[in-house]
């Protein structure tokens, strides 16, 4: 940085609003880039957005702690976000009594494959048992994933990223796997992203339909929940019986 820019950032770093603005300017350039290009998948706004406030921290070499400080009045809207979520599925809710049975098989086949299939590779691959229980909750939300892992004794920090690049994966990918299986219920699409890809395939979800929106979000929340409650309990018992 040449050394006026820098005496400006470190004026403008002393305000606690800085990563709020950075976080807000860079979601809506990523936004832009994205509406500009079509609503193609590969440009996803959070994937870009996340790049450039990387880049701009790398760049100021400002500590993350420093623009949480700002940025963490995003972090408290995840809570209130989620809860609204509630309202577009209440619209639904005549076609989620019709679905109550497959949803119900759907959720648990999905949440212990997301689970033991990470788990397994990761053990294949000679990974630490502190990477695989970090790999394990990947596709719950962020913070219920950062709990299961700490219980699990991984790591909170490392499942965040395995989080954020799951959920990124997912919206990126599902439409043209959905394509090629020739699935083309939205109700479908939402509840599988949902329970693969959490909030940010939930957001995508949104992007093609409210019902397929509404969905997602059912199964992000019921995925969170099992694994929150299952996990803990089934991880150990295959680590026994691969012991024996």
């Amino acid at each position: 940085m040449t050394p006026q820019f820098e005496e400006i950032w470190v004026y403008l770093s002393a305000s606690p609003l800085l990563g709020l603005t950075m976080t807000l300017l860079a979601y809506q350039a990523a936004f832009q880039i994205y509406r500009r290009l079509g609503f193609h998948p590969l440009a996803n706004p959070v994937l870009i957005a996340v790049a450039l406030l990387a880049s701009l921290l790398l760049l100021t070499g400002t500590p993350y702690q420093t623009y949480f400080d700002g940025a963490q009045f995003v972090h408290f809207l995840l809570g209130p976000a989620t809860v609204a979520l509630a309202i577009p599925l209440y619209a639904q809710w005549p076609k989620l009594k019709a679905l109550a049975a497959p949803l119900t098989l759907a959720l648990v086949a999905g949440s212990l494959t997301a689970a033991l299939s990470a788990w397994g590779i990761g053990a294949l691959l000679g990974a630490s048992r502190e990477s695989l229980m970090s790999l394990a909750p990947k596709s719950v939300t962020t913070p219920i994933a950062m709990a299961v892992a700490e219980r699990l004794g991984g790591l909170p920090s490392l499942t965040a990223v395995l989080v954020i690049s799951t959920g990124i994966l997912g919206a990126v990918c599902a439409r043209s796997l959905f394509l090629w299986l020739r699935i083309d219920d939205h109700a479908v699409r939402g509840f599988a992203i949902g329970i693969a890809s959490h909030g940010i395939g939930t957001a995508r979800a949104f992007q093609v339909s409210e019902q397929a929106g509404a969905f997602a979000a059912l199964a992000m929340g019921l995925n969170g929940l099992l694994t929150a409650l299952s996990l803990p309990w089934i991880l150990p018992l295959v680590e026994r019986l691969l012991m024996r």
